[in-house]
């Protein structure tokens, strides 16, 4: 079933103080279509045409990150609910302003699943969800679900949609449930009660949106987890990374047994305590480390390489070799926070342009300092490169490379020369190289 994201906007956040949308609606423009643009029937009478990808450019601490970071944000607030009613949310509003540390922020995202585009609105400080909505175009527009929190009473009420069936018995145990610091599709993932429209809803958070995935997380871990699942598949991973030239024959994925470590109430030690890392722990109580092997085949001859032994580059594009895999064969989104680190710029393309061509309703969004890719207009579109730029302020403003007009950025103007040259934002504004140090 088709699911897709169609806009994300966040408010207060962290960098971000007014509010910023970044949109996966298609513009009318036509280039590149084929391979940028999905065409998803929805309940409208024609289908969307809604984006595969977005790039996010800017200069360091613009606010490029905290994108990213308010998307993961929302999906960790609806799938990882609060324990208890004092616990506090983990998050900052914008700190650089009288007033709005002590105003509330905001998040709203639309949404396609089971092709029935989904609007969800939500309002909160660092103590209570504050008010929350859910509606939908089924085929027409119409309330799911409406909720406001009683801040003196921490107490969270919830109001359904005429059109939405709901056995009483099942909204009182939601409310009840439902903490002032949980979203109501949270408090709904405690309670053992089912609202089949809630259901899609927390399924598509759960299944389609995945977790942000940043530079310094160990994609090895995270792509040998998928697989042990079942998830992806170790051919399509070696075919990948076979194809981006690496002289890689084979991939050998396992488990290896430590000998040498000490167990005091599953405290475990290890002499190479980095090892342990990622472990596993079997049916006899016997640990072990994830293993991982590249066949390298050189004259003819096979030669075991352990993954700590390859290139920082080698060991990157595996991981992304296991994200490609993924977007090709499953329908999902995956925030990369710097997708281009230690790659090549050429294979950095080639990532992109393999997504683009092979991808059906998966989506990316990334954040980037790889600049190359703007000097082909043969391969990029100008909806889809997106720029964070801080104003006088210093909050992050977001706006597409489709916001200019032709006055900025014209048919054949070479994007990469507009972007350095600073005419479209988003590059550090440098002082002197001479510098009087004493």
């Amino acid at each position: 079933r088709k699911k897709m994201i169609v806009n994300f906007s966040v408010e207060n956040f962290s960098s971000i103080k007014t509010k910023q949308n970044l949109s996966f609606e298609a513009g009318k423009n036509t280039h590149l279509e084929k391979y940028y643009v999905t065409k998803v029937k929805t309940q409208k009478k024609s289908p969307e045409k809604i984006l595969k990808i977005a790039l996010i450019y800017g200069a360091n601490a613009s606010g490029k990150t905290n994108i990213l970071r308010a998307l993961d944000f929302l999906r960790n607030l609806v799938l990882n609910p609060l324990e208890k009613k004092t616990d506090e949310l983990n998050f900052n509003p914008f700190l650089f302003d009288k007033h709005t540390p002590n105003k509330n922020t905001q998040f709203c995202i639309e949404f396609i699943q089971n092709e029935i585009k989904y609007h969800y609105e939500v309002e909160l400080n660092r103590q209570a969800i504050v008010k929350e909505n859910l509606i939908y175009y089924n085929p027409n527009r119409s309330m799911i679900f409406s909720r406001t929190t009683d801040i003196d009473g921490q107490f969270t009420e919830i109001h359904f949609g005429s059109k939405i069936k709901v056995i009483k018995a099942f909204e009182k145990v939601l409310e009840a449930n439902t903490l002032w610091n949980n979203t109501v599709l949270g408090g709904y993932l405690k309670t053992n009660i089912e609202i089949k429209e809630l259901r899609a809803v927390t399924d598509w958070f759960k299944n389609y949106l995945y977790g942000m995935i940043s530079p310094n997380d160990k994609l090895r871990e995270f792509v040998f987890d998928l697989y042990e699942k079942g998830i992806i598949k170790k051919q399509n991973i070696l075919q990948i990374i076979k194809q981006a030239d690496f002289n890689i024959s084979n991939v050998l994925i396992g488990k290896k047994k430590l000998i040498n470590y000490i167990d005091e109430r599953n405290n475990y030690t290890y002499n190479n305590v980095n090892e342990l890392i990622e472990y596993i722990i079997d049916d006899n109580n016997e640990l072990f480390i994830k293993d991982l092997k590249f066949i390298h085949k050189i004259n003819n001859n096979d030669y075991e390489l352990p993954f700590e032994l390859e290139s920082q580059g080698t060991q990157r594009f595996f991981g992304l070799a296991g994200l490609l895999s993924l977007l090709l064969t499953k329908k999902v989104s995956i925030p990369i926070d710097e997708l281009e680190a230690s790659l090549h710029p050429d294979l950095f393309e080639y990532f992109l342009l393999s997504f683009l061509i092979n991808a059906k309703y998966s989506q990316v969004i990334a954040t980037t300092h790889n600049r190359e890719i703007l000097n082909s207009r043969d391969i990029i579109r100008d909806d889809t490169i997106w720029i964070t730029n801080k104003n006088k302020e210093s909050a992050t403003e977001l706006y597409s490379l489709a916001d200019f007009d032709t006055s900025v950025l014209r048919k054949d103007t070479n994007r990469l020369n507009a972007y350095k040259s600073g005419k479209l934002g988003g590059v550090p504004n440098l002082g002197d190289y001479y510098l009087n140090l004493e």
